[in-house]
């Protein structure tokens, strides 16, 4: 559902599934006075959550432009290895799964 109120930016209501326990804690939070809702809680915690993946993604750009641009795919594989990751099993062009 969109909506748009007197020119102010579009927004989105979505519903989100959370452990009772987070929110419990959200709920004492705002309670506390500590946040004006639970819905201004959310957005700030999604909106620090983005920050920070911007962040990352930004520091591994300017890490990967200092050591030689992007990695190849044996260093993504290595590097997935190493992390414990499966590496990605998408499928090559011109071949289905």
């Amino acid at each position: 559902m969109l909506g748009m109120v007197n020119g102010m930016a579009t927004t989105t209501k979505f519903t989100i599934t959370l452990d009772n326990a987070q929110f419990e804690e959200i709920k004492r939070i705002v309670a506390a006075g500590q946040a004006p809702s639970v819905s201004a809680f959310v957005k700030k915690a999604i909106d620090t959550a983005l920050n920070d993946a911007q962040g990352w993604s930004r520091m591994l750009q300017e890490m990967l432009e200092a050591t030689g641009g992007p990695m190849t795919e044996a260093e993504r594989e290595w590097a997935d290895a190493a992390l414990g990751h499966p590496h990605s099993t998408k499928p090559k062009k011109g071949r289905r799964s």
